[in-house]
Formats: structure tokens, sequence, C-alpha cells
């Protein structure tokens, strides 16, 4: 089977642009094949912005993200190979999706033989990412909230009334 990390990297940029949100790719700037200005990298990673006003020509292919942005004022030739994409997010709150690192090369042996099959290592396994301003459900109340006041007891029936909205940090 082919890859399915440029499915999902459509999949999330199209989402996150039809939330009116900014995506951003963080790419591994050391991988082969990577194109972008050497200024952009940062600690060996660069950070893309893939917005449709930011960027001309954009392409998401099954091997490669291409298209053409300003760096400092200079348009440039971006290429980056989907396999250097680490992750895809929205730049106001930051969801998104963290990829896992896909060996170099096609993601599975081309042949089923026993010996290939005893050589391949075991396929990444899927990790919970915190999200930010999670909560956990089971958690007591920090600070002086009142557990009461939103209706946690599951048995007590809800005021009736016009429903408010309450913060928690």
């Amino acid at each position: 089977m082919t890859s399915n990390r440029p499915y999902l990297l459509r999949a999330v940029y199209q989402w996150i642009c039809d939330n009116g949100l900014t995506p951003y790719i963080v790419v591994d700037a050391a991988r082969p094949g990577v194109q972008v200005p050497p200024q952009a990298v940062n600690e060996g990673r660069v950070v893309l912005n893939l917005a449709p006003r930011a960027v001309a020509s954009l392409e998401m292919g099954n091997e490669t993200i291409t298209f053409m942005a300003r760096f400092g004022g200079a348009s440039c030739a971006v290429n980056v190979p989907v396999a250097a994409v680490q992750a895809i997010y929205a730049r106001e709150n930051g969801q998104g999706m963290l990829l896992a690192e896909e060996a170099q090369g096609s993601a599975m042996p081309a042949t089923d033989s026993p010996t290939a099959s005893s050589t391949r290592t075991s396929a990444p396994s899927l990790q919970a990412v915190p999200a930010t301003g999670f909560q956990d459900p089971t958690a007591e109340p920090a600070g002086d909230v009142d557990a009461s006041a939103d209706g946690g007891d599951p048995d007590k029936p809800r005021p009736k009334g016009k429903p408010t909205l309450r913060v928690i940090k």
C-alpha cells in the first residue's frame, strides 16, 4: 500500500483552511530533497506558512509539496518531500497533527517474503499529544472553583432557564 502521509497532510490542511485558520508545517530541513532558503532553517527545522494568501502555486502531491513563497521579500521556490514533514497545525490554536517518523525510502517493503517480514521493523504506534487547555474531567477542580455549580453530579437535574458559559482556567 502507498503511504497515508500525503493524504493525511492534505486532509488536515483542508480542515485548517475550512475553519479560517493558518496552516503551518514543520519540516526536517536535513532530509534529502528539502529545498528551502538556508536563512529560514532554525535548529535543523523550518516552519512554513501554507496559507493560500502566503504561497503561490501550491501543489501537495503524494511525494512532494511544492510552492512559491517570499522569504525576506525575495520570491523563492520551495520543494519539500512529504516524508520530511513532521507536523501540520493551525497557527492560531495549535490544533493539527504530529506525524510519526517514517523510514527513509518506502513505508513498507515491496515483497512479503518471510525474510522481508522478519527484517521489517514494527510500524510506528499512535501517541497521544496533550492539547492546549485540556482539563482532565476526573481531576479535582483547581483553586476556589465551586464544583457543584457546574452540575457535576450526574443524578442531579440541571437547572432550567437560560444557559450560561463557564470559563475554566
